[in-house]
């Protein structure tokens, strides 16, 4: 019987158990994204939500405390610079889990833990469309001029091979050309 236990086990021993959510946390608050499985998940969430909670209020007492599991500087300065003031008027829920399915392997359903409210990287490929559209590209220079570097010599011997993709350009253009005039 296995009643009123407080957290999953995972399956693993304290200290084994302890570093896995550590570094998990970790990671979560590093990139804003994890795929890991629904168990695993749920364990990670119930510790992030706590640690944005204290990060919330930016305080010493606070950042010793979450200092004892996230061990990285830059991360922890992250929680409560960036993290914790864009939860601030947050009452709780940082963090939503999304099911992704069943893992090849052994069948373990696989999901993503994100926060809520991300900070998007990528802008929109439509957008770049748009701008590539209206400024007209600048010609190319030499690779003399930028400052590439000059090609290594050859070895004594060394037979020299024309590119293969340099034959068939003019081969397909000419193609093109005939299929067009027979069409009309």
């Amino acid at each position: 019987m296995n009643n009123k236990t407080g957290f999953n086990r995972l399956n693993r021993r304290a200290g084994q158990r302890v570093a896995l959510l550590k570094n998990m946390v970790t990671s979560l608050f590093v990139h804003e994204r994890i795929t890991t499985t629904k168990s695993k998940a749920l364990e990670v969430r119930r510790h992030a939500e706590k640690m944005v909670t204290r990060a919330k209020v930016d305080s010493v007492h606070n950042r010793r405390e979450i200092a004892k599991t996230i061990t990285q500087d830059d991360v922890l300065v992250k929680l409560f610079t960036v993290l914790g003031p864009r939860f601030k008027t947050r009452a709780g829920g940082y963090t939503r889990i999304l099911k992704l399915g069943q893992r090849f392997g052994d069948a373990a359903e696989m999901v993503i833990l994100e926060f809520v409210e991300r900070t998007q990287k990528a802008e929109p490929a439509v957008d770049d469309a748009a701008k590539a559209k209206k400024e007209p590209k600048a010609p190319a220079k030499p690779a003399e001029e930028k400052g590439a570097k000059a090609p290594k010599a050859k070895a004594e011997g060394a037979v020299e091979t024309k590119k293969p993709s340099a034959k068939r350009a003019p081969a397909k253009k000419a193609q093109a050309k005939k299929v067009a005039a027979s069409a009309e």
